[in-house]
């Protein structure tokens, strides 16, 4: 039997741009392929920030910019997919089903999502979600873990 999945939680502060990126470069170390994470926070919070940091830590060196207007990014890097999803333009989440997407979360990738609300119903729980909060002249970072795998990337951050 299985024991029951409970929420974890972890939370820190991030000074500047830089702490964002860093954070990034972190997790991408710690994070396998068939993973969902979900990035919260208002605009300008720094979520894509933190992708770049995440696509940097895993070898990127090209530019990083938000898939606002496309949906999507697709990143091939060393052997890996990771998928960067921004979300905020979509008026209706049945938009999601438009691009593929479950095309997408079934692939042996990393699949990360700013805005994830916008496509509440369509979209599975996540591994991880990672909320930025705008705190003083830098942001207080919040990362929750929703899945056993998210669970042991949490535990590696602590």
């Amino acid at each position: 039997m299985a024991l029951p999945m409970h929420t974890y939680t972890f939370e820190t502060f991030l000074a500047n741009e830089s702490d964002t990126m860093h954070f990034g470069v972190r997790l991408s170390s710690l994070v396998n392929i068939r993973t969902l994470i979900y990035l919260t926070g208002d605009l300008g919070a720094g979520k894509t920030t933190l992708v770049r940091g995440f696509l940097q830590g895993l070898g990127y060196k090209g530019r990083v910019k938000s898939p606002t207007y496309t949906l999507v990014e697709p990143y091939e890097i060393q052997g890996k997919s990771v998928y960067h999803f921004d979300l905020y333009r979509m008026v209706h989440p049945e938009e999601l089903e438009m691009i593929g997407i479950s095309e997408y979360l079934h692939q042996d990738a990393i699949c990360i999502m700013e805005w994830p609300e916008r496509g509440a119903g369509y979209l599975p729980e996540p591994d991880i979600t990672i909320t930025l909060k705008p705190q003083g002249q830098g942001r207080c970072l919040n990362i929750s873990a929703l899945t056993r795998s998210g669970q042991k990337i949490l535990e590696q951050l602590v």
